[in-house]
């Protein structure tokens, strides 16, 4: 490969790549499993191979099935399904509780990006709030390379760089990760420190969207917190968030 070639790629010149090349791109660069298929992704988009099989669009209001709300409910650890934008659009009764203080807009689904760049509380929630800060934006970073087209993600990035320094700076180092599974730090108002280990799965009925679990070591103190947790949320007067928003 020249030099010439490889400084076109890198400009973003993608159309009719072949995978051998990206490959041997991806190898020379030692990308991870996120970064290659952020890569591959890129290269369908750009020679429109994707556009057959390009999911179809949400509706733009989104009503939780029954069921999905009942298989939430039935989980006792807090659970939440989300979208590729960092929308939380449904809860259970704990996941209400842990992320009680993202709902501040009644007129719009709570979203994790704008929580942590626009809310001087997200500092506090997340005990390690630069690492919070560049998962943030490597999740939204890979969403883009998944739907270029989505007008929502857009309107939500054009919003956080306008708004947020610290977004700007990190959205331009372009860089990428896959959010499967892990551990997450948080500081609760009311219950203090919580290690939770998170599991997300795919919901095969509904394309685009994830349900993301969280489970405490058992018999841990984190455990015993989310059991005050529950207790507080069971006598709060924390209003029912509403089952119809975007998704």
């Amino acid at each position: 490969m020249s030099v010439e070639y490889y400084a076109k790629l890198e400009r973003g010149f993608l159309a009719g790549v072949s995978a051998g090349v990206l490959d041997a791109v991806a190898r020379t660069l030692r990308l991870d499993d996120a970064e290659r298929a952020h890569l591959l992704r890129l290269a369908h988009e750009a020679d429109g191979s994707s556009a057959v099989a390009r999911p179809g669009r949400h509706p733009k209001q989104w009503t939780i099935r029954p069921g999905l709300q009942w298989s939430l409910d039935a989980i006792t650890a807090p659970a939440g399904v989300g979208n590729d934008r960092l929308d939380l659009l449904a809860v259970n009764h704990l996941g209400r509780a842990l992320f009680s203080d993202l709902y501040t807009d009644p007129h719009r689904p709570p979203n994790f990006a704008r929580y942590t760049f626009l809310d001087s509380a997200a500092r506090q929630f997340y005990p390690d709030w630069e690492l919070a800060a560049d998962t943030t934006v490597a999740n939204l970073r890979t969403a883009s390379g998944k739907d270029p087209y989505d007008k929502g993600l857009h309107d939500l990035v054009g919003e956080l760089s306008t708004r947020s320094d610290d977004f700007r700076r990190r959205w331009g180092a372009h860089n990428v990760r896959t959010h499967g599974s892990g551990v997450k730090h948080f500081h609760h108002r009311i219950v203090g420190d919580l290690t939770l280990a998170y599991e997300s799965l795919d919901l095969r009925a509904e394309p685009g969207l994830t349900m993301t679990i969280f489970s405490p070591e058992p018999d841990s103190p984190t455990a015993q917190a989310l059991t005050l947790l529950a207790s507080w949320a069971a006598t709060s007067n924390t209003s029912d968030i509403s089952n119809e928003v975007s998704a």
